[in-house]
């Protein structure tokens, strides 16, 4: 089995069999709301066995989202602590012992009071290696912070109503992922631990790179000023048309028997009026064409 492919599998009796790349691997979290659980649950589905660890109070996602907590956290083992406490700190202890990877969310002032800061870790556990998430990178990591301040930094935001897709967030738990591996990769022969930061701004700031190179702007093709590369509306919901290269918009407007001389979005607007959405998306695919029907939103 690759990589790619699902890292469980059902034995005879039912039960789930670990698979992947991680088998072996053990990542305990501390890390709460979206992006370390996201990073947990992509961790469990190459192989990893995940410790979740959560103070008293819980998750605020548990509250908040019910239904997201379950999926993030279904098939891991999930702990009840209060590292404030002594037995809460030695249970924690215990529980660092067995890791290889230590998933944080916390500010570095809170991890310094809890012990749990990267020296004060490697120092008791020298083969883990921890990644901490923070809001900020550098001597902001304790700035306060949310996922719509990330996004405003870096200029993904305009006036409006928040954004519907939590991009930093979910960014950064791909690169806290990412980050996790390389440390494993690295322990070596040695059996050497090490640290990374990951900084949600910054993941923030990798997203906003074709926007800082204008490959979005409105004069832009990707932007809109290309009549084969947008979202048109159909007879029923709307078509997501992404016939950008030469060879596709010419073979989007052979079919659709357009004149190529003549007001091409306004003859692609009216053309994709004649069916609906789901005609279109299947038209598409059979002539190899980029056209797409628009989801409903989730949200």
């Amino acid at each position: 089995m690759s990589a790619q492919d699902t890292v469980s599998q059902t034995a005879a009796g039912g039960d789930a069999v670990a698979s992947g790349p991680l088998v072996g691997v053990r990542v305990v979290t501390i890390a709460l709301n979206l992006p370390g659980p996201v990073a947990a649950a992509r961790l469990q589905e190459l192989g990893a066995d995940v410790v979740t660890v959560l103070p008293p109070g819980g998750d605020p996602v548990a509250t908040l989202v019910p239904a997201l907590y379950e999926e993030l956290h279904r098939g891991q083992q999930v702990r009840t602590v209060d590292m404030k406490s002594p037995d809460g700190a030695a249970e924690m202890e215990r529980i660092l012992a067995a890791a290889d990877v230590f998933l944080t969310s916390h500010r570095s002032g809170a991890l310094r009071r809890l012990g749990l800061d990267a020296d004060a870790v490697r120092a008791r556990h020298p083969r883990i290696c921890q990644v901490d998430v923070t809001g900020f990178a550098g001597d902001r990591t304790d700035v306060p912070g949310h996922d719509i301040n990330y996004q405003a930094e870096a200029g993904l935001l305009e006036p409006g109503p928040p954004p519907r897709i939590l991009a930093a967030d979910l960014h950064g738990a791909e690169r806290a992922v990412s980050a996790a591996l390389a440390l494993l990769w690295s322990r070596g022969a040695d059996g050497a631990g090490g640290h990374a930061v990951v900084a949600l701004a910054d993941a923030a700031h990798a997203l906003a790179l074709p926007n800082r190179h204008r490959m979005t702007d409105r004069r832009s093709p990707l932007g809109g000023a290309s009549p084969h590369y947008g979202v048109y509306p159909a007879a029923d919901g709307h078509v997501a048309v992404g016939a950008l290269e030469p060879h596709f918009a010419a073979a989007l407007l052979e079919g659709l028997g357009l004149d190529p001389d003549g007001d091409v979005r306004a003859q692609i607007a009216g053309a994709l009026l004649e069916h609906d959405a789901a005609h279109w998306q299947a038209w598409g695919e059979e002539r190899g064409l980029p056209l797409t029907a628009l989801a409903a939103a989730t949200a």
